[in-house]
Parts: structure tokens; sequence; C-alpha cells
């Protein structure tokens, strides 16, 4: 099916172009959302006439997404959840709840906004595209951790895995100086 595109679409084309596109993909996506008209005579002299008030319309959201985005861009955020000691989490951080605590910082962001490359399934700091705009899109961190203690201590570099080896070698530590002490304990009352 042939489409005039309204608006820039990623691996696809810019506004204005005329492109060839799978019919279920035209008929469920781009038409449904106004991306996209049938590209027949009346929808190109159609477009042709609104072509101007579109492009000076996109310019403008360009303009306040590029404003938003100079704000968000690089902003870290801080997801609590629940995780096993190997730092699985008993779930997975979704578009949903990275849109929320960036609204909840100040930011308006919903989660059809939020693009992840992979699902977020353990404890860490992870990278999220954030697309304000066909052609704004910004990267933000998500500090993944069980407290906010733990986002503060990953944040400052230390991963899950190293503090839990350090509290493990600690552990230890206190155990053999125990029972070194009881040993020396031990060879005072046989005198």
């Amino acid at each position: 099916m042939q489409v005039i595109l309204l608006q820039r679409v990623a691996k696809l084309g810019q506004m204005g172009e005329v492109v060839n596109v799978k019919d279920g993909f035209a008929r469920n996506f781009l038409l449904p959302q106004g991306k996209a008209l049938r590209a027949n005579a009346a929808n190109i002299a159609s477009f042709e006439a609104k072509k101007v008030h579109l492009e000076a319309e996109n310019l403008e959201t360009r303009k306040e997404a590029e404003v938003v985005g100079t704000k968000l861009d690089g902003q870290i955020f801080v997801v609590i959840r629940s995780a096993s000691d190997s730092g699985a989490l008993y779930g997975s951080v979704t578009t949903r709840d990275a849109a929320e605590v960036a609204t909840a910082a100040g930011f308006s962001v919903n989660r059809a906004q939020v693009v992840l490359d992979r699902p977020i399934k353990d404890l860490g700091l992870h990278a999220v595209s954030v697309v304000l705009h066909p052609e704004v899109v910004v990267k933000i961190t998500l500090n993944v951790a069980r407290s906010v203690e733990e986002a503060e201590l990953q944040a400052s570099g230390k991963s899950i895995q190293e503090l839990a080896a350090e509290a493990e070698a600690e552990a230890d530590f206190e155990i053999a100086n125990l029972f070194d002490e009881m040993g020396a304990a031990q060879d005072g009352e046989d005198l």
C-alpha cells in the first residue's frame, strides 16, 4: 500500500514522502495514529494544501521537544524494586515504570515515548531512550536498586555484586577473628 507520511517515521521516511508499506502496517499503525494518509489523488492534493501548516507545526513541536530534551538528557532516575541476593529482579522494569519516575521528577513523559533496547531484569544502571519527537531522542539512566542507600552506592560506581562480595568478605573476616579469639581464650584456660 502506498501512503503519504504526515511526520517523520523512523526507518521509513520523512514528512511528505510517498512510501510503500505492507497493508497491515498501514492499517494497524500508520493510519490510526495519524502518521500517514493513503496515497490517492485526493489525499495528495489535500496534503499539498496543508503541507506548509504541517511543516510549521512540526517545527514548533520539535523546538518544544528540544527544550525539554536539553533538561531531560542525561538525567538519572531511581527505581526501587525487590530483587534476589544475586541482583535479579522479581519482575522487570517496564516503560510504564520509567515514564512514572520521570513524571514524578517533573518531566512530562508517557510510556509510549520510552524505548527499552532490552528488558531490565537486574539491578544496576541502565540507559534508556526517550523519543520526545520523531527527530528528538534523548538518553536517561534508570538506577534500579533495592533501596535508596543501595542506589546511592550504585551511582558512586559500585555494583551490587561488588557490594555483596565485600559484605561476604567482611563476614568471613569477623568469623575468623571470633575463632581466633576463642582459640586464644581456650589456650589461656589450659595454663
